[in-house]
């Protein structure tokens, strides 16, 4: 019984994080001037979503796997967890670019160097896009923990 409601409750939470955190690095990186202290806002919004992206998986993993709610075959045999599993590739697909450039950055900074700020405007679009498809991700699974599709 602990265990469920704590794996619900951390799960809960990475959707959270995880939303704050991409909302807030789009408005970092977008920001006018780009500067170290918009670079130090982006690097700390990206690693809470780099952790809420651990929330989310391991939990939403633990969850499936280990069958605490319900039952494996009945997330498998739903199309809400598959629309939701959709949601999920489609931000981890996205997130390749961000990723390879903000490890990039944070490479150039710790050497003293400025990185090129010109894929700011695309990770700000990319980052913004990654926030819906991660409300459409709650969307889909209140519908399923509400006994839907």
């Amino acid at each position: 019984m602990v265990l469920r409601w704590l794996l619900a409750a951390t799960h809960l939470l990475g959707f959270g994080i995880g939303l704050g955190a991409v909302w807030a690095r789009a408005r970092s990186i977008a920001s006018h001037p780009f500067d170290q202290a918009a670079l130090r806002r982006t690097f700390a919004a990206d690693s809470w979503w780099g952790v809420s992206a651990l929330l989310l998986i391991g939990s939403g993993l633990w969850r499936l796997l280990g069958s605490t709610e319900k039952p494996t075959a009945y997330y498998l045999s739903n199309h809400l967890f598959y629309t939701k599993m959709a949601f999920l590739g489609g931000i981890l697909l996205l997130e390749l670019r961000p990723m390879v450039t903000l490890i990039r950055w944070r490479v150039l900074v710790a050497k003293g160097t400025e990185p090129d700020p010109a894929p700011a405007a695309a990770i700000a679009r990319i980052s913004y896009l990654q926030a819906l498809l991660l409300i459409g991700m709650v969307l889909a699974a209140t519908a399923m923990a509400r006994g839907l599709g």
